[in-house]
């Protein structure tokens, strides 16, 4: 390859955003397989698995077994999504999740690609502001089941003003399950008897052509 197209020196030169994703790719694969260099890697992974965030929502052991990754590169890939994940949340850090566009735009990069429903408490201080999230329940394909005990306990243990509730939906459709509005309105019930702000229950899909790309309860005028 010529010494110009190499990624490193590519980046080096030009910057990062010069870079295709493949290209990117490859500075953390590093080495390539007989026959196939490490951008070869990166642009079959994309290209198998569709985009970016489908391949950052891969747990270790599943992208590990890849053809030309094997753990160490498998793991370098997962910590550059984490990175890039974290960034994004760390613009947010400062900004009010006070809509369902904010908390979607906070919350979709983690659980959008999850191939499980994942459930998060996201704790808010006085606000809004973000001060930290729990895992609650992760879930089947297609449900997770979450007690309003479970989802209080992280809320009430930081004396936080308030708390979002989220969760993916793996098919991609954001739509509310009749299990999810159940779990909404038995959570609306608790938080007024420990007195904490319940602002909104967000369901994170996929982005597709006439549909939102999430759900939220307050929109929908079950939360209020």
């Amino acid at each position: 390859m010529p010494y110009d197209q190499r990624p490193r020196e590519k980046l080096a030169l030009l910057g990062p955003s010069a870079l295709d994703n493949s290209e990117l790719m490859a500075l953390f694969i590093s080495t390539g397989t007989k026959g196939r260099s490490a951008i070869d890697i990166g642009r079959d992974l994309i290209r198998k698995y569709g985009s970016m965030g489908a391949l950052g929502g891969l747990p270790v052991s599943e992208l590990a077994k890849e053809r030309g990754l094997g753990l160490a590169k498998a793991s370098k890939l997962a910590a550059a999504f984490e990175l890039g994940v974290r960034v994004a949340r760390e613009q947010l850090q400062a900004i009010p999740l006070d809509t369902p566009e904010l908390i979607h735009d906070f919350f979709g990069p983690q659980l959008r690609h999850l191939a499980q429903e994942q459930v998060v408490v996201a704790v808010l201080d006085a606000r809004l502001r973000h001060i930290g999230s729990n895992v609650v329940s992760i879930g089947t394909v297609s449900e997770s089941t979450a007690h309003p005990r479970e989802i209080l306990r992280p809320v009430i243990t930081r004396g936080a003003h308030g708390f979002i509730l989220v969760h993916n939906h793996p098919s991609g459709d954001p739509s509310p399950s009749r299990a999810d509005e159940s779990v909404t309105r038995r959570l609306l019930e608790a938080s007024r008897l420990f007195q904490v702000h319940f602002l909104d229950h967000v369901i994170i899909g996929k982005p597709s052509p006439g549909r939102s790309p999430y759900f939220s309860f307050r929109e929908a005028g079950i939360v209020h």
